[in-house]
């Protein structure tokens, strides 16, 4: 892949084949990314899981307690007085029916948040399709179908991050923006691969942690130790 000269730049100040302490990794991580607007730091984790099996299966979402740099659009997809709590707790977009008629309809996906109750699975469960393949189907386990949608709600708009392995075995996340400063990306850092490490399957076997990068939206990779607490 051929690369811009900012980033070809950028590239030259990490070290090839060099494994970086947390907070190096995120100062090399601000310090190379070379867009002039306030880029996001990202951070990948291969794991030793096989994704094609439905017991190694690694999904979940953890709160940053810096958060993520942006607030999140949310809808709400609920009835009744769940549906005026979610008004009062900040939530973007409030409906029931006539919101999956609008994503189903106009293909409407103007938000980074969908969260429901149980009762509304039924009515959601129609969009699947549109709203899986961009991880935005509300899900349990990430607790977006949920009765306390209060909570959910703050969580979202405080920082929350799903998380999600993909085909390859890997996670990818945003852990803050580059203006955050080195200290409070570590924060961030260690508690989402504190919330992987917690995600582990009983049955994934060997080594879990292969390997940890982080990298600004347009910056090159950093590659980070690792060590088993």
């Amino acid at each position: 892949m051929k690369h811009g000269k900012n980033y070809e730049n950028a590239a030259k100040k990490i070290e090839a084949g060099k494994l970086y302490e947390p907070i190096d990794a995120l100062q090399l991580a601000i310090d190379t990314a070379p867009a002039k607007f306030d880029e996001t730091i990202e951070i990948h984790i291969r794991l030793g899981v096989d994704p094609r099996s439905a017991d190694q299966q690694v999904r979940g979402s953890v709160v940053l307690p810096n958060g993520t740099g942006k607030t999140a659009k949310v809808v709400v997809i609920a009835k009744g007085d769940k549906a005026e709590q979610a008004k009062e707790a900040g939530a973007d977009v409030v409906g029931a029916e006539e919101i999956v008629d609008k994503i189903m309809k106009e293909n409407w996906l103007d938000f980074d948040v969908c969260i429901t109750t149980p009762d509304m699975m039924g009515v959601v469960g129609r969009c699947a399709r549109v709203l899986g393949p961009r991880g935005l189907m509300p899900n349990p386990k990430s607790g977006t179908v949920t009765m306390d949608v209060v909570k959910a709600i703050r969580d979202v708009k405080a920082g929350k991050v799903e998380y999600r392995v993909d085909k390859f075995g890997i996670v990818h996340a945003a852990i803050g923006k580059k203006s955050f400063g080195a200290n409070k990306l570590l924060e961030n850092y260690d508690t989402f691969v504190d919330a992987i490490v917690k995600a582990k399957p009983q049955a994934a076997k060997g080594q879990y942690i292969k390997s940890i990068s982080v990298a600004s939206t347009m910056g090159p990779g950093v590659k980070v130790v690792y060590r088993v607490k």
